[in-house]
């Protein structure tokens, strides 16, 4: 059974947002991709689908989802569950980080606007 260490996981830097490999095909999961996020205070929506359902849980702090035009907070402990091909974002306007634990089955592709479907560093 692999183990994916947090000291062995990669790191991803972007604007706002830091994402944390754990499960992927390149650290030995067949089905399901598994990574940590870390919501910036500050962290602008960024609007975008995926191609499968993506599942995301709140670790810490609070976060705002949007999910087909509705706005949901978020906080600790809630779960927020995107259908695929289903507009949605995460955004942090608070002082504290947003942390989020996201899973997504292998194979399964992002799609930003005016951009071809691809799969996140993170996930692969």
């Amino acid at each position: 059974m692999p183990i994916v260490s947090a000291a062995d996981s990669p790191v991803f830097e972007l604007d706002h947002v830091t994402a944390k490999g754990g499960a992927a095909p390149s650290r030995g999961a067949d089905e399901t991709s598994m990574w940590r996020f870390a919501l910036h205070p500050g962290a602008p929506a960024t609007p975008h689908q995926v191609t499968r359902e993506e599942i995301f849980v709140v670790v810490t702090g609070r976060g705002v989802a949007e999910l087909e035009g509705e706005t949901h907070e978020l906080e600790a402990g809630d779960t927020l569950i995107v259908p695929p091909h289903t507009p949605f974002s995460l955004s942090n306007p608070y002082d504290e980080k947003l942390k989020v634990v996201a899973i997504l089955p292998v194979g399964a592709q992002a799609i930003m606007p005016g951009m071809d479907p691809f799969t996140p560093p993170w996930a692969s």
